[in-house]
């Protein structure tokens, strides 16, 4: 079976739509494009439009705009019980607490060898690291951090334009440590109106925390309404926790 075509981009090449992106039935599902640049200018028109980078070392940037796509609606977040009681006992530790931007470039380069079953190597390499600090440095990607007694344990970081929040990868050093911070997301996005964050890939992990696939051209509507609504203010409040918690 012939493969579908790709766009190559040059440097200043806008993205083609993401209808042309290669179908379920291709070797490669989701893929748009190749090449152009990798930086903070290219990354936002990227989110914008729903696309993301992804690629492994000896490959050319690949852009990908699957269908479905995966999101959690924040409202479908499930709180299991042992979750619940991770998060009450987190919550009411004076020596743990969630921290947002402190530290963001060490979050990225903990997510880039974190541990992923039998996934050998890293999809974030340097060229990655150094666009997403970029996009951080310009206040459009963001890393919410899980401290214990003064040590950064777990964290994940984001990309937000506007209501508009992008999850990408995270770590942890200790148990359920990521899905504190994944919580704390939640929490902060409950509390600013934000609808739903965008988990890009279908994984048994995501769905078992209410994440579930929508049709592309309704996550790429959302995305542009949401992405001109008010920047978040990401400072996070220990008040953020009832939220979660005292909900039924």
């Amino acid at each position: 079976m012939a493969l579908p075509s790709l766009s190559w981009l040059q440097a200043d090449d806008p993205f083609p739509p993401v209808d042309q992106a290669w179908g379920k039935d291709s070797d490669a599902p989701g893929l748009l494009a190749a090449g152009a640049s990798l930086d903070a200018n290219r990354l936002y028109e990227a989110y914008v439009h729903g696309i993301f980078p992804w690629y492994s070392q000896g490959q050319p940037i690949l852009w990908w705009s699957p269908d479905p796509r995966m999101v959690l609606r924040v409202a479908d977040f499930r709180l299991h019980r042992s979750l619940r009681k991770t998060l009450q006992r987190f919550a009411n530790n004076p020596g743990c607490e969630i921290r947002l931007d402190t530290a963001f470039e060490t979050v990225i380069r903990k997510c880039a060898y974190a541990p992923r079953g039998t996934q050998n190597g890293t999809w974030i390499l340097p060229p990655m690291v150094d666009a997403y600090c970029a996009l951080h440095a310009q206040g459009l990607a963001h890393s919410v951090e899980t401290w214990i007694d003064g040590q950064l344990v777990a964290g994940l970081y984001c990309v937000a334009i506007g209501e508009a929040v992008f999850g990408e990868s995270m770590f942890s050093e200790r148990n359920d440590g990521s899905k504190i911070a994944l919580a704390a997301l939640v929490a902060l996005c409950k509390h600013h109106g934000v609808a739903q964050l965008d988990c890009q890939q279908n994984t048994p992990h995501l769905a078992s925390l209410g994440a579930a696939p929508i049709e592309r051209d309704k996550f790429v509507a959302a995305v542009a309404k949401a992405s001109k609504g008010p920047t978040i203010d990401w400072r996070f409040t220990p008040d953020f926790w009832k939220l979660l918690l005292s909900a039924e």
